[in-house]
């Protein structure tokens, strides 16, 4: 399971170091595509139809199916870790992911988040402060 948060660093030429732990979980042939909330998401290469879920089996008719399949298999790409585990990181996936200089990497289960670390303590600090309701409404609380 992928759990846990690292930093690391974006270099001039793109290049990031994937945290061990994460490689030794995931290999090193990757998918990295667009996230939610301004992140970038990175999945086993054997494990990219977990990018579908939710859209898997429904209709090519359904508009917000294809749009979800843009949104995250339009722009993923496949990357293979060197021998110090670092990788090229897509200019078009800094740019949206807006990342320069630090950068912090979150294990969520079955995947792992890239973001850009100033961008990730302000989304955490909201966070922070907004959990309890979350929860509430997930175990069913906040509908009463």
């Amino acid at each position: 399971m992928l759990i846990g948060q690292y930093g690391g660093t974006i270099g001039e030429k793109n290049r990031i170091a994937f945290p061990k732990k994460f490689r030794d979980e995931l290999g090193d042939k990757l998918i990295i595509t667009q996230g939610f909330e301004g992140s970038l998401i990175v999945v086993a290469e054997a494990s990219w139809k977990s990018l579908l879920e939710g859209t898997e089996g429904m209709p090519l008719t359904d508009l917000s199916t294809r749009e979800t399949q843009r949104f995250l298999l339009g722009t993923a790409t496949e990357v293979e870790l060197d021998e110090k585990g670092r990788f090229v990181l897509p200019t078009h996936l800094k740019e949206y992911g807006s990342l320069s200089g630090e950068i912090v990497f979150l294990g969520i289960s079955r995947y792992v988040e890239i973001w850009d670390k100033k961008k990730w303590e302000e989304h955490n600090s909201i966070l922070v402060g907004t959990i309890t309701s979350i929860a509430d409404k997930l175990s069913g609380k906040g509908n009463e």
